[in-house]
Protein backbone atom coordinates (compact mmCIF):
# COMPACT_ATOMS: atom_id res chain seq x y z
CA UNK A 1 0.00 0.00 0.00
CA UNK A 2 2.88 2.49 0.48
CA UNK A 3 5.84 2.89 -1.25
CA UNK A 4 8.27 2.73 2.25
CA UNK A 5 11.02 5.46 0.35
CA UNK A 6 8.06 8.06 1.57
CA UNK A 7 8.11 7.35 5.17
CA UNK A 8 11.15 5.80 6.05
CA UNK A 9 13.85 7.53 3.60
CA UNK A 10 15.85 9.43 6.67
CA UNK A 11 14.92 5.85 9.27
CA UNK A 12 17.51 2.84 8.42
CA UNK A 13 15.10 0.03 7.91
CA UNK A 14 17.81 -2.51 7.30
CA UNK A 15 19.48 -1.20 10.49
CA UNK A 16 16.05 -1.17 12.12
CA UNK A 17 15.21 -5.09 11.05
CA UNK A 18 18.23 -6.10 12.56
CA UNK A 19 18.27 -4.38 15.79
CA UNK A 20 14.34 -5.64 16.47
CA UNK A 21 13.83 -9.13 14.75
CA UNK A 22 14.23 -10.93 18.25
CA UNK A 23 12.41 -8.26 19.92
CA UNK A 24 8.90 -9.58 21.54
CA UNK A 25 5.59 -7.46 20.36
CA UNK A 26 4.34 -5.49 20.52
CA UNK A 27 7.52 -2.92 20.50
CA UNK A 28 8.13 0.90 20.07
CA UNK A 29 12.25 0.83 18.18
CA UNK A 30 13.12 5.00 18.66
CA UNK A 31 16.08 6.01 16.54
CA UNK A 32 17.61 8.56 18.28
CA UNK A 33 20.14 9.08 15.26
CA UNK A 34 16.74 10.76 13.88
CA UNK A 35 15.75 12.32 16.64
CA UNK A 36 18.88 14.55 16.95
CA UNK A 37 18.42 15.22 12.75
CA UNK A 38 15.17 16.53 13.69
CA UNK A 39 16.12 18.34 16.34
CA UNK A 40 18.97 20.46 14.54
CA UNK A 41 17.10 20.76 11.52
CA UNK A 42 14.10 22.59 13.61
CA UNK A 43 16.79 24.97 15.35
CA UNK A 44 18.53 25.67 12.09
CA UNK A 45 15.05 26.61 10.61
CA UNK A 46 13.77 28.79 13.40
CA UNK A 47 17.52 30.29 14.37
CA UNK A 48 15.95 32.90 16.77
CA UNK A 49 13.65 30.49 18.80
CA UNK A 50 14.10 28.72 21.99
CA UNK A 51 13.08 25.41 21.94
CA UNK A 52 11.13 23.49 24.61
CA UNK A 53 10.15 19.90 24.23
CA UNK A 54 7.21 18.77 24.86
CA UNK A 55 8.16 15.75 27.35
CA UNK A 56 4.71 14.59 27.27
CA UNK A 57 5.29 13.60 23.38
CA UNK A 58 8.04 10.96 24.29
CA UNK A 59 9.35 11.17 27.95
CA UNK A 60 12.06 8.33 27.10
CA UNK A 61 15.17 8.74 29.33
CA UNK A 62 17.56 8.76 26.46
CA UNK A 63 15.52 11.15 24.25
CA UNK A 64 15.07 13.91 27.24
CA UNK A 65 18.85 13.32 28.24
CA UNK A 66 20.05 13.32 24.34
CA UNK A 67 18.00 16.52 23.76
CA UNK A 68 19.21 18.33 27.22
CA UNK A 69 22.32 17.51 25.80
CA UNK A 70 22.12 19.48 22.20
CA UNK A 71 20.76 22.34 24.59
CA UNK A 72 16.99 21.91 24.27
CA UNK A 73 14.52 23.69 27.39
CA UNK A 74 11.44 21.51 27.78
CA UNK A 75 7.99 21.81 28.27
CA UNK A 76 6.80 20.24 31.64
CA UNK A 77 3.15 18.67 32.27
CA UNK A 78 2.82 17.30 35.79
CA UNK A 79 5.46 17.03 38.79
CA UNK A 80 6.39 13.65 37.43
CA UNK A 81 7.71 14.86 34.46
CA UNK A 82 9.34 17.60 36.38
CA UNK A 83 11.23 14.97 38.31
CA UNK A 84 12.17 12.85 35.92
CA UNK A 85 13.79 15.61 33.75
CA UNK A 86 15.39 16.99 37.02
CA UNK A 87 17.16 13.81 37.59
CA UNK A 88 18.65 13.97 34.51
CA UNK A 89 20.97 17.26 35.58
CA UNK A 90 18.49 19.48 33.62
CA UNK A 91 18.57 22.97 35.31
CA UNK A 92 15.04 24.21 35.95
CA UNK A 93 15.77 27.31 34.30
CA UNK A 94 15.83 25.53 31.46
CA UNK A 95 11.84 24.45 32.85
CA UNK A 96 8.60 25.72 31.76
CA UNK A 97 5.50 24.42 33.53
CA UNK A 98 3.54 24.60 30.24
CA UNK A 99 0.17 22.91 31.57
CA UNK A 100 -2.70 25.43 32.82
CA UNK A 101 -4.64 22.88 34.64
CA UNK A 102 -2.94 22.11 37.62
CA UNK A 103 -3.04 21.75 41.53
CA UNK A 104 -1.96 24.39 43.62
CA UNK A 105 0.24 21.98 45.68
CA UNK A 106 1.75 20.59 42.16
CA UNK A 107 2.34 24.72 41.57
CA UNK A 108 4.49 25.04 45.29
CA UNK A 109 6.47 21.84 44.45
CA UNK A 110 7.53 23.33 40.86
CA UNK A 111 8.33 26.45 42.73
CA UNK A 112 10.00 24.96 45.10
CA UNK A 113 11.97 23.17 42.72
CA UNK A 114 13.49 26.40 41.21
CA UNK A 115 11.01 26.83 38.43
CA UNK A 116 9.95 30.65 37.57
CA UNK A 117 7.74 30.18 34.40
CA UNK A 118 3.98 29.02 34.00
CA UNK A 119 1.46 29.31 32.05
CA UNK A 120 -1.69 29.92 32.76
CA UNK A 121 -5.37 30.64 31.09
CA UNK A 122 -7.93 30.86 34.25
CA UNK A 123 -8.48 33.06 37.28
CA UNK A 124 -8.33 31.23 39.63
CA UNK A 125 -5.00 29.68 38.48
CA UNK A 126 -3.51 32.86 38.68
CA UNK A 127 -4.19 33.18 42.18
CA UNK A 128 -2.82 30.08 42.83
CA UNK A 129 0.54 31.19 40.87
CA UNK A 130 0.54 34.58 42.41
CA UNK A 131 -0.09 32.54 46.15
CA UNK A 132 2.16 29.80 45.58
CA UNK A 133 5.02 31.00 42.99
CA UNK A 134 5.24 34.17 43.87
CA UNK A 135 6.97 36.43 41.56
CA UNK A 136 7.06 33.77 38.73
CA UNK A 137 7.18 34.77 34.96
CA UNK A 138 3.62 33.95 33.88
CA UNK A 139 2.28 33.87 29.90
CA UNK A 140 -1.36 33.14 29.53
CA UNK A 141 -2.57 30.98 26.60
CA UNK A 142 -5.33 32.37 24.14
CA UNK A 143 -7.77 29.85 22.94
CA UNK A 144 -7.21 29.31 19.12
CA UNK A 145 -10.16 27.51 16.80
CA UNK A 146 -8.19 25.34 14.63
CA UNK A 147 -10.90 21.65 14.38
CA UNK A 148 -11.00 21.43 10.76
CA UNK A 149 -7.51 22.06 9.75
CA UNK A 150 -5.39 19.84 12.89
CA UNK A 151 -5.36 16.38 12.72
CA UNK A 152 -5.91 16.12 16.54
CA UNK A 153 -7.20 19.40 17.53
CA UNK A 154 -6.37 21.11 20.71
CA UNK A 155 -8.94 23.53 20.83
CA UNK A 156 -11.94 24.02 23.71
CA UNK A 157 -10.12 22.80 26.44
CA UNK A 158 -7.42 25.15 26.81
CA UNK A 159 -6.92 28.82 26.21
CA UNK A 160 -8.94 31.89 26.55
CA UNK A 161 -10.43 34.76 24.28
CA UNK A 162 -7.58 37.66 23.44
CA UNK A 163 -9.98 40.05 25.69
CA UNK A 164 -9.46 37.54 28.51
CA UNK A 165 -6.15 37.07 27.97
CA UNK A 166 -5.74 40.85 28.32
CA UNK A 167 -7.28 40.76 31.55
CA UNK A 168 -5.16 38.16 33.60
CA UNK A 169 -2.17 39.40 32.41
CA UNK A 170 -3.28 43.05 34.08
CA UNK A 171 -4.32 41.20 37.21
CA UNK A 172 -0.76 39.28 37.01
CA UNK A 173 0.90 42.27 37.41
CA UNK A 174 -1.70 43.27 40.28
CA UNK A 175 -0.68 40.19 41.75
CA UNK A 176 3.29 41.05 42.14
CA UNK A 177 3.91 38.49 39.23
CA UNK A 178 5.66 39.01 36.21
CA UNK A 179 4.30 39.13 32.96
CA UNK A 180 6.34 37.65 30.33
CA UNK A 181 4.37 37.02 27.16
CA UNK A 182 1.34 34.97 25.39
CA UNK A 183 1.13 31.30 24.21
CA UNK A 184 -0.98 29.64 21.72
CA UNK A 185 -1.28 26.27 19.85
CA UNK A 186 -2.71 25.82 16.67
CA UNK A 187 -3.33 22.04 16.91
CA UNK A 188 -1.47 19.09 16.38
CA UNK A 189 -0.15 18.13 13.56
CA UNK A 190 -1.60 21.27 12.28
CA UNK A 191 -1.71 21.25 8.14
CA UNK A 192 -2.96 24.72 7.48
CA UNK A 193 0.27 27.17 8.06
CA UNK A 194 -2.18 29.86 7.82
CA UNK A 195 -3.45 29.64 11.45
CA UNK A 196 -0.17 30.69 12.60
CA UNK A 197 -1.07 33.90 10.90
CA UNK A 198 -4.08 34.56 12.89
CA UNK A 199 -2.29 33.20 16.13
CA UNK A 200 0.36 35.40 15.46
CA UNK A 201 -2.18 38.73 14.79
CA UNK A 202 -4.14 38.46 18.05
CA UNK A 203 -0.75 38.41 20.18
CA UNK A 204 0.31 41.51 18.19
CA UNK A 205 -2.79 42.49 19.57
CA UNK A 206 -2.16 42.16 22.90
CA UNK A 207 1.44 43.30 22.51
CA UNK A 208 0.19 46.59 21.73
CA UNK A 209 -3.01 46.99 23.57
CA UNK A 210 -1.75 46.35 26.84
CA UNK A 211 1.25 48.52 26.03
CA UNK A 212 -0.56 51.35 25.48
CA UNK A 213 -3.25 51.20 27.77
CA UNK A 214 -1.45 49.41 30.59
CA UNK A 215 2.33 50.36 30.36
CA UNK A 216 3.12 46.32 30.25
CA UNK A 217 5.45 45.51 27.90
CA UNK A 218 5.26 42.10 26.90
CA UNK A 219 8.67 39.53 26.17
CA UNK A 220 7.84 36.30 24.71
CA UNK A 221 5.39 34.41 22.39
CA UNK A 222 4.90 30.55 22.90
CA UNK A 223 3.95 29.24 19.86
CA UNK A 224 3.47 25.73 21.10
CA UNK A 225 3.77 22.55 18.84
CA UNK A 226 1.73 21.80 15.71
CA UNK A 227 4.42 20.94 13.23
CA UNK A 228 3.77 17.90 11.66
CA UNK A 229 5.44 14.44 11.68
CA UNK A 230 5.21 12.58 8.25
CA UNK A 231 1.87 10.09 8.53
CA UNK A 232 -1.02 9.37 5.35
CA UNK A 233 -2.71 13.53 5.11
CA UNK A 234 0.09 15.05 3.29
CA UNK A 235 1.92 18.19 4.76
CA UNK A 236 4.34 21.01 3.99
CA UNK A 237 7.98 20.53 4.61
CA UNK A 238 9.44 22.18 7.95
CA UNK A 239 11.42 24.41 5.91
CA UNK A 240 7.74 25.66 4.55
CA UNK A 241 6.70 26.16 8.12
CA UNK A 242 9.41 28.34 8.94
CA UNK A 243 9.96 30.69 6.11
CA UNK A 244 5.74 31.73 6.03
CA UNK A 245 6.01 31.87 10.21
CA UNK A 246 9.01 33.87 10.08
CA UNK A 247 7.52 36.01 7.39
CA UNK A 248 4.54 36.34 9.48
CA UNK A 249 5.89 37.51 12.68
CA UNK A 250 8.43 39.82 10.41
CA UNK A 251 4.97 41.53 9.35
CA UNK A 252 3.52 42.05 12.50
CA UNK A 253 6.39 43.18 14.57
CA UNK A 254 8.69 43.97 12.31
CA UNK A 255 12.36 44.42 13.48
CA UNK A 256 11.21 44.64 17.49
CA UNK A 257 10.39 40.51 17.36
CA UNK A 258 9.58 39.32 20.72
CA UNK A 259 11.52 36.26 22.33
CA UNK A 260 10.21 33.12 20.03
CA UNK A 261 9.49 29.89 21.98
CA UNK A 262 7.96 27.02 20.66
CA UNK A 263 7.54 23.54 21.71
CA UNK A 264 7.81 20.88 19.23
CA UNK A 265 6.60 16.89 20.30
CA UNK A 266 5.34 15.38 17.42
CA UNK A 267 7.42 17.19 14.91
CA UNK A 268 10.74 16.37 16.86
CA UNK A 269 10.02 12.45 17.55
CA UNK A 270 7.16 11.27 15.68
CA UNK A 271 8.92 10.15 12.73
CA UNK A 272 11.96 8.97 14.33
CA UNK A 273 9.63 5.44 16.21
CA UNK A 274 8.07 2.40 14.24
CA UNK A 275 5.94 0.21 16.43
CA UNK A 276 5.67 -3.50 15.11
CA UNK A 277 3.05 -5.81 15.89
CA UNK A 278 2.07 -9.21 15.45
CA UNK A 279 -1.26 -10.55 13.60
CA UNK A 280 -3.24 -12.60 15.67
CA UNK A 281 -6.08 -13.37 13.96
CA UNK A 282 -7.40 -12.63 10.23
CA UNK A 283 -11.51 -13.29 9.89
CA UNK A 284 -14.59 -12.42 8.12
CA UNK A 285 -18.20 -11.42 9.54
CA UNK A 286 -19.60 -13.62 6.91
CA UNK A 287 -19.00 -15.88 3.96
CA UNK A 288 -19.31 -13.47 1.52
CA UNK A 289 -17.86 -10.40 3.65
CA UNK A 290 -15.17 -8.54 1.05
CA UNK A 291 -13.84 -7.21 4.19
CA UNK A 292 -11.02 -9.02 6.35
CA UNK A 293 -10.74 -8.10 10.24
CA UNK A 294 -7.08 -8.22 10.82
CA UNK A 295 -6.41 -7.97 14.62
CA UNK A 296 -3.56 -7.01 15.57
CA UNK A 297 -1.19 -7.19 19.57
CA UNK A 298 -1.42 -3.56 20.09
CA UNK A 299 -4.10 -1.08 19.79
CA UNK A 300 -5.84 1.72 21.40
CA UNK A 301 -5.23 0.94 24.89
CA UNK A 302 -1.42 -0.11 24.29
CA UNK A 303 0.49 2.78 21.91
CA UNK A 304 -1.96 3.30 19.58
CA UNK A 305 -4.54 5.69 21.09
CA UNK A 306 -4.25 8.57 18.40
CA UNK A 307 -6.48 6.37 15.60
CA UNK A 308 -9.39 7.26 18.15
CA UNK A 309 -11.77 8.88 15.84
CA UNK A 310 -9.29 8.07 12.86
CA UNK A 311 -7.73 11.13 13.71
CA UNK A 312 -3.45 10.05 12.81
CA UNK A 313 -3.82 7.94 10.13
CA UNK A 314 -0.10 5.80 10.16
CA UNK A 315 1.48 4.69 7.53
CA UNK A 316 1.31 0.61 7.67
CA UNK A 317 3.10 -2.14 5.92
CA UNK A 318 3.01 -5.92 6.25
CA UNK A 319 6.05 -8.73 6.29
CA UNK A 320 4.21 -9.42 3.24
CA UNK A 321 4.66 -6.57 1.28
CA UNK A 322 5.80 -7.09 -2.01
CA UNK A 323 5.67 -4.90 -5.41
CA UNK A 324 3.32 -7.75 -6.85
CA UNK A 325 1.02 -8.47 -3.69
CA UNK A 326 -2.49 -8.86 -4.04
CA UNK A 327 -4.11 -6.78 -1.79
CA UNK A 328 -7.66 -6.37 -0.47
CA UNK A 329 -9.47 -4.12 1.97
CA UNK A 330 -9.08 -4.77 6.04
CA UNK A 331 -10.58 -3.31 8.90
CA UNK A 332 -7.67 -3.07 11.68
CA UNK A 333 -8.82 -3.92 15.47
CA UNK A 334 -6.30 -4.37 18.98
CA UNK A 335 -6.43 -7.26 20.96
CA UNK A 336 -8.65 -6.36 23.99
CA UNK A 337 -12.12 -7.33 25.12
CA UNK A 338 -13.35 -3.59 24.34
CA UNK A 339 -15.31 -2.80 20.90
CA UNK A 340 -13.86 0.36 20.92
CA UNK A 341 -10.32 -1.12 20.37
CA UNK A 342 -11.12 -0.20 16.54
CA UNK A 343 -8.19 1.61 14.86
CA UNK A 344 -9.51 1.78 11.41
CA UNK A 345 -13.00 0.61 10.12
CA UNK A 346 -13.89 4.08 7.93
CA UNK A 347 -10.44 4.37 6.36
CA UNK A 348 -9.65 1.83 4.64
CA UNK A 349 -6.39 0.08 4.81
CA UNK A 350 -5.53 -1.94 2.33
CA UNK A 351 -3.10 -5.22 3.15
CA UNK A 352 -1.77 -8.38 0.93
CA UNK A 353 -4.51 -11.47 0.86
CA UNK A 354 -1.58 -14.13 1.85
CA UNK A 355 -1.50 -12.41 5.43
CA UNK A 356 -1.52 -14.62 8.28
CA UNK A 357 -1.28 -14.96 11.72
CA UNK A 358 2.14 -14.42 13.02
CA UNK A 359 2.82 -12.01 10.39
CA UNK A 360 3.93 -8.39 11.07
CA UNK A 361 2.62 -5.30 10.86
CA UNK A 362 4.94 -1.89 11.05
CA UNK A 363 3.01 1.28 11.66
CA UNK A 364 5.61 4.10 11.12
CA UNK A 365 5.92 7.17 12.30
CA UNK A 366 4.96 5.83 15.95
CA UNK A 367 7.74 8.29 18.16
CA UNK A 368 5.37 10.55 19.51
CA UNK A 369 2.25 9.59 21.62
CA UNK A 370 2.46 6.19 21.77
CA UNK A 371 4.93 4.59 23.96
CA UNK A 372 3.03 6.27 27.25
CA UNK A 373 -0.55 7.16 26.02
CA UNK A 374 -1.73 3.91 26.80
CA UNK A 375 -3.20 2.02 30.10
CA UNK A 376 -1.53 0.53 32.52
CA UNK A 377 -2.66 -3.17 31.81
CA UNK A 378 -6.18 -2.82 30.39
CA UNK A 379 -7.40 -6.66 30.14
CA UNK A 380 -3.83 -7.36 31.84
CA UNK A 381 -2.20 -6.21 28.73
CA UNK A 382 1.12 -4.71 29.64
CA UNK A 383 2.34 -1.30 28.46
CA UNK A 384 4.26 -1.50 25.21
CA UNK A 385 7.77 -1.43 25.55
CA UNK A 386 10.06 0.97 24.07
CA UNK A 387 13.69 0.31 22.85
CA UNK A 388 16.20 2.68 21.30
CA UNK A 389 18.61 2.30 17.98
CA UNK A 390 21.56 4.73 19.38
Amino acid sequence: MYNRADYISDFDWEAFQKFSKDLETPNIVVNLHQVKHNYIKLKDSFPYAQIYYAVKANPGEKIVKMLAELGSNFDIASRYELDEVLSLGVSPDRLSYGNTIKKAADIAYFYEKGVRMFATDSKEDLKNIAEFAPKSRIYVRMLIESTSTADWPLSRKFGCHPDMAYDLIVQARDMGLTPYGVSFHVGSQQRDIGIWNDAIAKSLYLFSSLEEEEGIRLSMINMGGGFPAHYISPANELETYASEITRYLREDFGEDMPQIILEPGRSLVGDCGILTSEVVLISRKNNTALQRWVYVDAGKFNGLVETMGESIKYPVISSKDAPDAKEGEVILAGPTCDSADIMYEDFKYRLPVNLKAGDKLYWLSTGAYTSTYASVAFNGFPPIKTYYME
